[in-house]
């Protein structure tokens, strides 16, 4: 199966994508969380997540940031890189689910909008 162009690019981008706050988490992905940091289950869903808006759902946990309000505790908030990407949840493995990013393309107007390259949108 061939694979499609991808017209965006993460290493250009403030981690968006990072700042959503329902970031869902199934348990395979809580699993794979906890192999990761070397916990139990019970404490990696303690820990690393929350309860969601939805009956049942996990979400991750997150901090505070300087360029978004908040974003995934696992975003480096100097690098804008994830510090867990090996055992990312699945969720953030499908982002955005096409080849391409709105997020990005927005972005990417506006930096040439601004006839800046590291231009970021007010959060």
């Amino acid at each position: 199966m061939a694979r499609l162009p991808i017209f965006y690019s993460c290493e250009r981008c403030p981690a968006y994508c990072c700042s959503y706050d329902r970031i869902v988490v199934t348990d395979a992905d809580i699993r794979r969380l906890a192999r990761h940091f070397r916990l139990s289950v019970a404490v990696a869903r303690e820990q690393l997540t929350k309860r969601g808006e939805e009956k049942g759902e996990r979400v991750l946990r997150h901090h505070k940031d300087h360029v978004y309000k908040s974003v995934c505790r696992f975003l480096d908030r100097e690098t804008r890189r994830c510090t867990v990407y090996e055992a990312r949840p699945e969720i953030c493995r499908d982002y955005p689910g096409s080849s391409r990013c709105g997020y990005y393309d927005f972005l990417s107007f506006e930096r040439n909008a601004q006839e800046d390259p590291e231009f970021i949108p007010d959060a």
